[in-house]
């Protein structure tokens, strides 16, 4: 192999004469290119939009023969050095030979990525075959010097190694200059298993490019930075520019600017209007680019069709991102959402990301900013809660609660049709945002539900997440057990605070911006009515909280204010929370103002390290207290957070290594299975086998002939099963028939089968008798792949006794399904039964787990039954369905 080149910063490596011969026996081109057979071939899209370190977007594409004047004029861009890191010569122009092929490749051996910004071409690289089926590839790219440093290199990376991945390639090869230290720390830094030698004044790069569990962790952390970054550059903007406000003061975009200008933004804010010279009091431009100053971020309030004409000035004017507040796209039809798409894709191009459309703006209150780009007059006072809003009307409705019950904000965005910016988004920018402690979102729809769950595992161990999901959230029918309650606990088993009004919302939400966690679930309850106390205590027992001995206390309607708080302070003392109760007192007891009470109930609940959430009925709390109307309310808020807390001192687990496991196979059982006609269930032997998942053999049999070859072959003795779906562990209705011993009793359980249920059976080998569980997978539309838990059994069926978690599990998340289901004190030695080996139930959900994360084309995967027993467990049946067609938007590569 010739020496292959090294790059600038950013960049990759060939060779000074092009590099590897090209399986045709052409040369290949200075990137490393080469003509195909054929002259080209018809390319798998793998273009995406993406986002740099400064949080910029641009566009990532396959090379095409069209670019090669744009190669050029990039060529022409390089400095000297570049070019001499790059191809270890001068090399001061493209010769029209060497460009043809370099623009033109097969996309299996050769394959070439481009990034644009606008009509610009940005940077290139490639990868090449080393020879015909060759298993390894020789990795090549290039970085205009303008553009080097903003993560570009790494982004191509990513994407040339998913590429190759998927052409069979499963190593990369690259050679660099010694004094090209940067490439060399882009790819020691990628995560990958790095190989050197140093030979000839060169150093020889080998790596594997198969994901590990740190090229993994590697590319996330590059994907939160590049996310928060782009939502830190719309939320704190030097100039704001507006289009759509009206000269008569009239109309959305109109709103818009007052808000901006009556709000203190500390920026700049420039009207953007063909006409008039003077908008709202302030100076109006044609042009934003007309304003003299760099614009930050553009607020859009005009018409789906002049929208193109908006987001080519905004570019121009340097803008890093669109609020687009106008209405009239996706949720219009499919017209609409054609146009949605054209938008979308013209911002990125362009550089910017977009909030909406149909949205209803964003706000920072930082006092450095003081943004209100909403159509909300007025905001709540400065906090440390963000909020995220799908829905523009229940933004509106919140904000102006938070503003009624004085939960401060620190920024709010709300995203409308999120055709780009999403709540995801947001998780990445408050995880960081050292104004936000608190992150309260109303979710209508996840439209990457894996990397919400994940990112929500992780951000919940520092800032507690509340979310509000729509009431119309769809549960695939034929998963019963995955009903509301088990979704909450499920929500709540990730670290995230699930409520189902929007009431609910700002309970918690008050709750957790104001007072300490609890450090358990013991409580008191103290309060000056019996019948309310009472009513307190019911409601904490109700929510699983601990009411403490000696409660409640009603230190009765004529106690004093000082009686009052020194009966909070003494419960305090001795309990993880309190639930304070004051009705207003008879006329003439006692002695002590409103003030006096109020000053007891605030010592106590703005001084302490113990929650306080109180029912006062007797006035108006102030802010830092939480107070609610009811005490039900105050105790529901509570024991959500109390769950939260107890979540945190949970183990957080790991994913553990497991034996046995091969991808390839697993790959093919995949292909094999995506055969089958669209959602139909089949056997899911061969892709459990790949996970080190035995199931018992099973023949089927369509006469008695025919059952009596399969329990030859099987050994007797055996069970006979209808093979009718959900009838094959129904031993209640007589489905099946176990313990068959040799052939006449085959004959007769064949025949009272057939009679009872149809001719087709299944036959297998008996096992040991155990206990009977269920293992199944759902893809969740807020969590993606989850995975379920239970005993088998029509009881448990009909009372949805499974418990879940999403995918991959750890090891304490396996350990914690094992042990939830109301009916797993059966597998643990139950009144003298011997229990059941839960180490390898625990192994078996962890395999599962590990499956169905691995592989997004499995839809559901059925175990029913599993019989687990002292000894280990035996797989009796398994279904799987799947659709090759399913992507999960989180694996892969980073995209938009």
């Amino acid at each position: 192999m010739t020496p292959a080149d090294s790059q600038a910063p950013d960049g990759g490596a060939t060779a000074p004469d092009g590099g590897a011969t090209a399986p045709d026996g052409g040369a290949t081109a200075p990137d490393g290119g080469a003509t195909a057979p054929d002259g080209g071939a018809t390319a798998p899209d793998r273009s995406a939009d993406v986002l740099l370190t400064d949080g910029t977007t641009v566009h990532l594409r396959q090379i095409r023969p069209a670019d090669a004047p744009a190669i050029v004029a990039m060529h022409s861009r390089f400095s000297e050095r570049t070019r001499y890191l790059r191809y270890f010569s001068p090399y001061p122009r493209i010769p029209e030979r060497d460009l043809a092929r370099f623009v033109t490749v097969d996309h299996r051996d050769r394959e070439a990525f481009v990034v644009v910004s606008g009509e610009q071409i940005l940077a290139v690289g490639r990868y090449e075959r080393l020879g015909p089926d060759a298993p390894d590839a020789e990795v090549a790219f290039v970085v205009e010097d303008a553009h080097q440093g903003r993560g570009i290199g790494s982004v191509l990376l990513e994407h040339l190694a998913e590429a190759a991945r998927q052409e069979g390639i499963g190593t990369f090869v690259a050679e660099v200059l010694p004094v090209n230290g940067a490439m060399l720390r882009v790819f020691a830094e990628f995560g990958y298993q790095v190989r050197r030698q140093y030979a000839d004044g060169v150093v020889h790069l080998t790596f594997p490019i198969a994901p590990t569990e740190r090229s993994l962790e590697v590319q996330r952390r590059r994907e939160h930075r590049t996310e928060a970054r782009s939502i830190a550059r719309l939320l704190a903007p030097g100039a704001v520019a507006v289009y759509g406000a009206s000269t008569s003061g009239q109309g959305v975009g109109a709103a818009l600017l007052g808000h901006l200008r009556d709000g203190g933004f500390t920026g700049t804010v420039v009207p953007v209007h063909p006409n008039a010279s003077i908008v709202a009091g302030l100076p109006a431009y044609p042009s934003a680019s007309n304003a003299g100053v760099p614009i930050d971020l553009a607020v859009v309030a005009v018409a789906p069709e002049a929208m193109a004409e908006v987001v080519v000035d905004a570019a121009g004017a340097g803008t890093r991102g669109l609020v687009v507040v106008s209405a009239g796209f996706a949720e219009t039809g499919p017209e609409g959402a054609r146009a949605e798409r054209a938008l979308i894709r013209a911002a990125h191009a362009a550089g910017m990301r977009v909030v909406g459309p149909n949205c209803l703006g964003i706000a920072n209150t930082d006092e450095t900013v003081r943004l209100n780009a909403t159509l909300a007059p007025r905001l709540p006072a400065r906090g440390r809660v963000g909020l995220f809003s799908q829905s523009g009307v229940f933004g509106v409705a919140v904000l102006a609660e938070a503003e009624r019950r004085g939960l401060g904000l620190s920024s709010f965005v709300s995203a409308g049709n999120r055709a780009d910016v999403s709540g995801n988004d947001l998780l990445q920018y408050w995880q960081d945002d050292p104004g936000t402690d608190v992150i309260m979102l109303y979710l209508e729809s996840f439209g990457n539900p894996h990397k919400f769950a994940r990112l929500a595992r992780g951000i919940g161990r520092t800032k507690p997440v509340v979310a509000l999901a729509s009431p119309a959230r769809p549960v695939p029918a034929e998963h019963a057990g995955l009903d509301e309650t088990a979704v909450t606990a499920l929500f709540a088993r990730s670290g995230v605070i699930r409520v189902d009004t929007v009431a609910e919302l700002l309970d918690v939400g008050v709750l957790l911006a104001n007072q300490p966690l609890p450090a358990g679930r013991r409580v008191a309850v103290v309060g000056n009515s019996t019948a309310l106390t009472r009513l307190a205590a019911t409601a904490c027992r109700g929510r699983g909280l601990v009411v403490d001995e000696g409660h409640p206390v009603d230190v009765g309607p004529g106690a004093t204010a000082a009686a009052f708080g020194a009966a909070l302070a003494a419960a305090a003392a001795r309990v993880d929370a309190v639930v304070a109760v004051f009705a207003p007192p008879l006329p003439g007891q006692p002695p002590d103002s409103d003030a006096d009470f109020v000053a007891a109930l605030t010592g106590v609940a703005l001084t302490g390290d113990r929650p306080v959430v109180a029912t006062y009925l007797a006035g108006r709390l102030p802010p830092g207290v939480p107070a609610y109307p009811a005490v039900e309310e105050a105790v529901r808020a509570l024991a959500r957070v109390v769950d939260y807390a107890d979540w945190l001192r949970r183990p957080q687990g790991q994913l553990p290594e497991l034996p046995e496991v091969d991808e390839a196979a697993a790959r093919s059982a995949i292909a094999a299975a995506g055969d089958r006609p669209a959602g139909a269930p089949g056997p899911a032997g061969p892709l459990l086998a790949a996970y080190g998942i035995g199931v018992l053999p099973t023949l089927p049999a369509g006469s008695a002939e025919e059952a009596g070859e399969a329990a030859g072959r099987l050994g007797y003795p055996v069970a006979v099963k209808s093979a009718r779906e959900g009838l094959r562990h129904r031993l209640d209705l007589g489905a099946v028939r176990l313990g068959v011993t040799d052939e006449e009793a085959l004959r007769q359980a064949y025949a009272e089968t057939v009679a009872g249920f149809g001719p087709d059976v299944l036959i297998q080998p008996m096992v040991q008798a155990g206990v009977a569980c269920v293992v199944e997978t759902v893809v969740d539309p807020a969590f993606g792949a989850v995975v379920g838990f239970g005993l088998g059994g029509v009881a448990s069926e009909l009372l949805g006794d499974r418990a879940w978690r999403a995918a991959p599990l750890t090891d304490t998340d396996a350990a914690e399904l094992v042990d939830e289901p109301r009916l797993a004190p059966l597998l643990h030695g139950y009144r003298g039964a011997e229990p059941v080996d839960r180490a390898a139930l625990v192994d078996l959900l962890l395999r599962v787990g590990r499956l169905v994360a691995d592989h997004p084309a499995v839809r559901r995967l059925v175990l029913n039954p599993v019989l687990a027993r002292a000894d280990g467990l035996s797989v009796l049946h398994a279904e799987l369905v799947v659709d090759p067609s399913a992507i999960r938007p989180d694996t892969g590569p980073r995209r938009l």
